[in-house]
């Protein structure tokens, strides 16, 4: 009823809480007992205090609502980064990997206003920096250089991977292609290929080779090297391309496959011999040396390694979308593009991220064959 003093009552008590009856000879409360004398007094005190545990317990669930609608997406990309954001290389300083993640580094930092520190985690193929990474927490702020071999040679080469490339991680962008020259010691007597493989298989086992570890191109090229030219040499890993390209200049080890940036300086000082690259067409940086393809192993004429950077795979895609936008900007400066052809990379043709992803998948099926073709998978 629209005067009954019991709708009034509760109608103050869902306000006032317990308050409302406080003072029992009030009017409120006198009318309430004359009009349903048989709930009494503390059955309404309990009713009203009901009340107002759902209606408090209504505006904090709105409040939550509100609050989480403020924090959408969207507003977590305009504020990232809030913080430093690491990103991790899976060798040691020097290489090819290590020299475009601090470019990138920098680029990125001027942009987007926090640092962007590069942190070397290199050991066992890239498998200890990729698995650190696919177990942080994915909130874009660490970042993960992956070469062709932690996104797709490892998943034919390891019997057991800890991470799975297509899920645990998500592309941001690809850096690079990175074609690899096969260098030897100037003290080795042999200045082509061709020599090169008759002096190893009047030698079976006697030469060795120098790697980055189990899987990464260095290694993959050499054992694809043995397996089609019917030849034996040792493996020798180490944890980055500078140590290995040292020991080779130094004549500790004969030979490797090395990427192109960290030995360019070794090759024009004469410290080293080039015998061929690994893509079909020569390297702008190195016009004068043959591809490998030219001297009868066509293996080598669609092999050039990638760089890749990427976030753990459930990293928020809004920040996946401003990450990818920045780095395809940078990477489209004249200077960036001069850059990575001067060290003797060659540009990557990007696409969307979910176009990247299917890229990987593409990249693993072809890097499985070439593993398979090379008598190592499942070896590790």
């Amino acid at each position: 009823m629209p005067g009954s003093p019991f709708v009034a009552t509760v109608g103050a008590s869902a306000v006032g809480g317990a308050n409302a009856f406080q003072k029992q000879d009030s009017p409120g409360a006198i009318g309430t007992q004359l009009q349903c004398p048989r709930l009494g007094v503390a059955p309404l005190l309990r009713m009203g205090n009901a009340m107002e545990f759902r209606r408090r317990r209504f505006l904090r669930l709105t409040g939550a609502a509100v609050a989480g609608l403020f924090a959408s997406p969207l507003a977590w990309a305009q504020d990232y980064p809030a913080r430093p954001v690491t990103i991790v290389v899976p060798f040691t300083p020097g290489g090819s990997t290590d020299i475009i993640a601090r470019m990138l580094a920098q680029q990125l930092e001027q942009r987007l206003g926090k640092s962007f520190v590069v942190e070397n985690r290199p050991g066992a193929g890239t498998i200890i920096a990729a698995s650190a990474v696919a177990k942080t927490p994915p909130d874009g702020y660490v970042l993960l250089m992956a070469p062709s071999s932690t996104m797709a040679v490892n998943v034919t080469l390891y019997k057991k991977l800890p991470y799975d490339p297509t899920t645990d991680f998500i592309p941001l962008a690809g850096l690079a292609r990175v074609p690899f020259v096969l260098i030897v010691n100037p003290s080795l007597p042999v200045h082509s290929l061709l020599e090169l493989i008759a002096y190893a298989k009047a030698r079976p086992g006697q030469l060795s080779f120098a790697s980055v570890g189990p899987g990464v191109p260095h290694h993959l090229y050499a054992e694809l090297l043995m397996s089609t030219a019917g030849i034996a040499m040792t493996h020798v890993p180490y944890k980055g391309s500078a140590p290995a390209l040292t020991d080779v200049v130094a004549g500790h080890i004969p030979l490797m496959f090395c990427d192109i940036p960290p030995a360019i300086g070794m090759l024009q000082a004469g410290k080293v011999r080039p015998l061929g690259v690994t893509t079909r067409t020569r390297v702008p940086a190195l016009a004068n040396v043959p591809p490998i393809a030219e001297a009868g192993l066509p293996e080598f004429g669609a092999l050039p390694g990638w760089h890749m950077m990427v976030a753990p795979g459930k990293t928020p895609r809004d920040v996946v979308a401003k990450l990818h936008a920045e780095l395809l900007d940078i990477l489209a400066l004249p200077e960036i593009e001069t850059e990575i052809l001067r060290l003797g990379m060659l540009p990557f043709e990007n696409r969307s991220v979910e176009g990247l992803q299917d890229f990987v998948k593409s990249e693993t099926v072809r890097w499985g064959k070439i593993v398979q073709q090379a008598g190592i998978a499942g070896s590790e």
